[in-house]
C-alpha cells in the first residue's frame, strides 16, 4: 500500500473514515476555505478504510526515498463526526507514529510551515493541549 504524494507544497490529507461523504466533503471545503492558497492534496481512496498508524508508518519506511512523505493529515472517523472536523497529524519522519489533532481552522498554518519545513512536526505536537489538540501557539 504505497502511501500517496501530496502535490508540491502542499499536505496529504488522507480519508481514513468513508461512513459519510457530507462530511468529507465538509471537511474539504472548511480546508479550502481557510486559505486562498491551496495547502491540500485530497486522497478519498477506499484501500485507506480505518488504516493505522502503524501501516502508515511501515509502508513510508519500505518507501524508496524520494517517494518518502514526512507526515500526513487524516481524516478518521473523529474528523467526520465532530464540528471543528480535527484533523488527526502523523508524524512519519522524526518520530513516526506520533500524532496530534489539529481543528481545522489551524490547517493551513500547519501545512504551510511543515510544507516547508519552516517548523518541525515536534513544534506543533509538543504544545498540544492535555486532550493532545493543537490550537495555536500562545501568542496566536
Amino acid at each position: 500500500m504505497t502511501l500517496p504524494q501530496p502535490a508540491d507544497l502542499t499536505s496529504l490529507v488522507l480519508r481514513t473514515d468513508f461512513s459519510d461523504d457530507a462530511a468529507w466533503d465538509a471537511v474539504r471545503a472548511a480546508i479550502d476555505g481557510a486559505d486562498v492558497h491551496p495547502n491540500a492534496t485530497y486522497v478519498s481512496d477506499p484501500r485507506f478504510t480505518e488504516v493505522s498508524i502503524q501501516v502508515l508508518v511501515d509502508e513510508d519506511a519500505a518507501a524508496e526515498e524520494d517517494d518518502k512523505i514526512t507526515y500526513a493529515f487524516l481524516a478518521d472517523t473523529t474528523t467526520m463526526t465532530e464540528p471543528s472536523r480535527p484533523l488527526l497529524v502523523v508524524d512519519l519522519y522524526d518520530e513516526p507514529g506520533r500524532t496530534f489533532r489539529v481543528p481545522v481552522r489551524w490547517f493551513s498554518e500547519i501545512s504551510a510551515n511543515l510544507s516547508i519545513a519552516n517548523l518541525d512536526f515536534a513544534d506543533f505536537a509538543d504544545t498540544a493541549d492535555g486532550s493532545g489538540t493543537f490550537r495555536g501557539f500562545s501568542d496566536d
